[in-house]
Parts: C-alpha cells; structure tokens; sequence
C-alpha cells in the first residue's frame, strides 16, 4: 500500500512538470506570434510619391502599394500615420535608422538594401526600361545644326550667289533684247527670278526662245544643271536627317553608352546604370526627368517598367515610347527596420493576399488585365 502511495505521488509531480512545460512552450509561441512593444499610437509609414504604386490627392495617399499595405495594416491590427519623403535613398535612411516603422512604395529587393532594412515578402515582379524622346533631333533648328556643321550650308549660299547672278545676268538680257519684257526692275528681277527656278525644278518655263536654237540649248544646258542642283540639296538634306535618326537611335541599354540618362534619385536604375558605366542625372520624381528629357537634355529615362508603363498610359499624347524589352528583373517589399518584429507579420499578411487573390484585384485596378 504504501509503494502504492509512492508511485501515485511520483505520476502526479510527473503530469504537474509535464503541464508547466506545456504551458510554458505554449506561452512561448504566444509571446513570438505577437510582435514586441506594440505601439501606443499609429505606425509610421514613409512612403514616396511613384504612380501608381503611391500618388497623393490632396492630404490623402491612395495607389497599389497603398491600398496592399492597409490590407497588411489591417491584417496585424495597426493604424497608419503617413510620412512623405522626396525621394528613395531618403525613404530607405528614414527606415534604415528606424525614424519610420516601415517604407511603402514601389521599393525593388536589393541585396545591398537587404543589408541597411528587412524586406518582407515580395509582393510584384518588376524590370527596368527605356522611354525615349520621338521627336529628337528632328526639329528644322537641329536639321540646320547638323547642315551647317556638314558644310552644306555653305554650299547652299553659293547656289543662292548664283542663282541671283543668272537671274540679274537674264533680267538685264531680256530688258535689251525682249520688247515685251517688263521695264522696271523690280517687276524684271521677279520674271527671270521665277523663270529659272521653274525651268530647275520642273525643267519647264514659259519663258520666250531667244535666238532660236541657241536659246534652246541654254535652256537646256540650265535644265540640267537645275536638276542636278535640286538632287544635291534633296539627297544633303536626307542624308543629315537619317544621320540624325541613326544617331539617336536607342533601342537597348548599350546604346546609351556616352550618354546621360535619366533616373530616379535612390532608384535600382541608377545604381545599374553606374554599375554599367552609364552617365546619369538624378531626379526626384519622374516627371522632372520627363521635362528634361523633351528638352533634349537627356538621352533617355531608364526606370521601374510599370511606372513607365503607367506614365504612357496616363499621357497618350505626348511624343515619348518605350524601346526594347525589360531588363534585370526584380521584385517589390515593404522594407522595416533590421530585427523589426513586424516583418513575418506584414509577410504572412502579403502571403494570404496573394493566396486569396487580394494583390491580383488590386493590380487589375490600376494595370487592367495586363501584366
């Protein structure tokens, strides 16, 4: 009886270990699945202005990104209090040092950004691209540049000499030998002057044969001197225009070599470009580079594929394309600060959007059915 006793004693300290370590696993797994310090107030979200992922009406943000991370938001139970930085390398410090709880925006997963912030699960895949300029170097004052420069425009000025020649040379010989030739000089000047432009560009003239066939063959001889003339100017002028378009011709990132192209301050494309020994000029946002490069101070704009993309779509009449295929691919996150205990949250939450098809909705709002 009293072994009995003994052994009942000893199964129940046993069960009492067995169910204080269960509690405590369990309680445990409580404590990791909640993140830590939970904030007293909303959380800081620094975002930056990049349609559509995130544009501003007013005091308020709307776009992809935006509307994907009140999903999250809503998902791990917190409110937003939005922060707005000028640019990407500002967002990314801002996180990076903790002065915001986490960067929303259209932020590619890098490996040297990996190691300033924590990214969370990616939630789009994206590439770069090229837009470029239509309307480059094809305006009359670039066309006259390049003539000049060719030397083709001195050489117009000495068929301008001698066509005034000749007409002065024609004027003079049919005030003496034409009764019916007008008397004043200007009306006279006129006459010849229209005489021989008709006879050189359509190797017809009214004009009267003097000295019969003499007069013939001159007109002749002039003909064929118009001809020639009138071909010399056609083929100078075609030439320089498609010397123009070959030069400006850019249809894949090796032909910006020697160029400058436009990006985004911060951006993935510049510090590709300069990986690729690519001259760049930065800029806050895309309409700025945009601006620049209608004025024809940039070669191109290298940037986010879809933002590109949406920027076409949104201005169908301006006078820009883009060429060539998208190139190194990469995906978006949110970015949190390292160590941040809302990272595997705000992943789990992109997960189940992904799963449910939330992120797919959202996308075919703002990009249609097409990828």
């Amino acid at each position: 009886m009293t072994i009995y006793r003994y052994l009942i004693a000893e199964y129940r300290g046993f069960a009492l270990l067995i169910l204080t370590l269960l509690s405590l696993f369990l309680n445990s797994q409580m404590l990791f699945a909640q993140p830590a310090n939970p904030p007293s107030g909303p959380v800081k979200v620094g975002v930056y202005v990049s349609e559509p992922f995130v544009y501003k009406e007013g005091d308020t943000y709307n776009g992809m990104a935006i509307e994907l991370w009140r999903y999250v938001a809503d998902r791990i139970g917190v409110t937003s209090e939005f922060v707005e930085f000028q640019n990407y390398e500002a967002l990314l410090s801002a996180v990076s040092h903790s002065a915001v709880d986490v960067a929303v925006t259209n932020l590619t997963i890098t490996e040297k950004r990996a190691q300033l912030v924590d990214f969370t699960h990616p939630w789009y895949d994206v590439g770069l691209r090229i837009m470029v300029f239509d309307q480059r170097g094809t305006g009359w004052g670039q066309v006259l540049d390049r003539l000049e420069n060719a030397g083709h425009l001195a050489t117009y000025a000495w068929i301008a000499g001698i066509l005034v020649a000749f007409t002065l040379l024609l004027t003079m010989f049919d005030r003496r030998f034409d009764p019916g030739f007008p008397k004043r000089w200007r009306d006279g000047f006129a006459e010849s002057f229209y005489h021989i432009i008709a006879l050189m560009v359509s190797g017809k003239s009214e004009h009267k044969n003097l000295f019969g066939w003499v007069g013939r063959i001159w007109q002749a001889c002039w003909m064929i001197c118009g001809i020639a003339v009138l071909a010399y100017i056609t083929s100078s002028i075609t030439s320089v225009m498609t010397i123009a378009h070959l030069q400006n011709r850019i249809a894949e990132i090796s032909d910006l070599k020697g160029r400058t192209a436009g990006v985004r301050t911060g951006s993935v494309s510049e510090q590709f470009l300069s990986e690729h020994g690519i001259t760049t000029a930065s800029f806050d946002h895309l309409a700025e580079a945009v601006t620049a490069l209608q004025n024809e101070e940039l070669a191109a704009i290298v940037a986010d594929a879809p933002n590109l993309e949406y920027y076409l779509h949104t201005h169908p009449q301006q006078p820009f394309s883009l060429v060539g295929k998208s190139f190194n691919p990469d995906k978006y996150g949110f970015a949190f600060p390292r160590n941040s205990t809302w990272v595997k949250a705000a992943s789990v939450a992109i997960i189940r959007a992904e799963e449910n098809s939330e992120i797919a909705k959202i996308k075919k709002k703002y990009f249609g059915d097409h990828d």
